[in-house]
């Protein structure tokens, strides 16, 4: 037999959904409006199916679904694409969204996307064969990007990311090596600006973008400095 798992996903209107998907990519197999509004998205294998509720509050969804995938790069620059050409810009904040592209503690390297039903989609390709969750490292600077990154990427809980990378740049008896300062910079730099603070984003981002790195350490935080580019943007 050849079973296959469909999440069935809530949202409060069919149609800001559908047409977010379809600026992703996606063809939409299916649109029912009665008895209640209903519809199915695909793209390749995967398929997701959505239903309406009413007076459902997207800002409260929990609901989600893991995706998995061979070229988590090509599905990140395409869905950017499709975003930016949709909206105009690409959505960093707020319903829809779409974040950065990152290497994760548990052996992915994964992308977060929000639709407008609040729904978490998590898109990623297996970076390990070991895919449980690796111990938090003891050193401090290690352990705060380690578990900032659980949190503000996974957890989605940015306050608390937030809080974390804080406690750790405000340490006054321990300093962060420079590739560890980029990347903690950059990091609270872009949850500020995810969370609406702007002016903070820029004066972080700035002072990111201020500190000399060897071509080591370049290579190690590629990813930071990535980001960093394209929040300065």
């Amino acid at each position: 037999m050849a079973e296959k798992t469909i999440p069935l996903l809530p949202c409060q209107a069919i149609q800001p959904v559908v047409d977010f998907y379809t600026a992703l990519g996606f063809e939409t197999t299916f649109l029912q409006k009665s008895p209640y509004p209903y519809a199915v998205v695909e793209l390749g294998t995967v398929e997701l199916q959505f239903f309406q509720v009413k007076g459902y509050d997207p800002k409260a969804s929990y609901s989600g679904c893991y995706v998995l995938t061979d070229d988590v790069e090509a599905l990140h620059t395409a869905f950017r694409a499709g975003l930016k050409a949709t909206y105009g810009k690409i959505p960093s904040r707020g319903l829809p969204r779409i974040g950065p592209l990152k290497d994760m503690s548990y052996g992915v390297r994964q992308f977060l996307m929000t639709d407008p039903g609040g729904n978490s989609i998590r898109v990623g390709q297996a970076i390990s064969e070991d895919q449980s969750m690796r111990p938090a490292p003891k050193e401090t600077f290690a352990r705060a990007l380690h578990m900032a990154d659980l949190f503000a990427d996974s957890k989605e809980d940015l306050p608390g990311a937030a809080k974390i990378i804080d406690r750790a740049l405000g340490l006054t008896d321990e300093r962060p090596t420079p590739e560890q300062e980029v990347r903690l910079l950059v990091l609270r730099g872009d949850i500020a600006q995810r969370l609406g603070d702007d002016p903070l984003a820029e004066r972080l981002l700035t002072r990111a973008a201020g500190i000399e790195l060897t071509d080591e350490e370049r290579e190690s935080a590629h990813d930071a400095l990535a980001r960093l580019a394209e929040l300065r943007d």
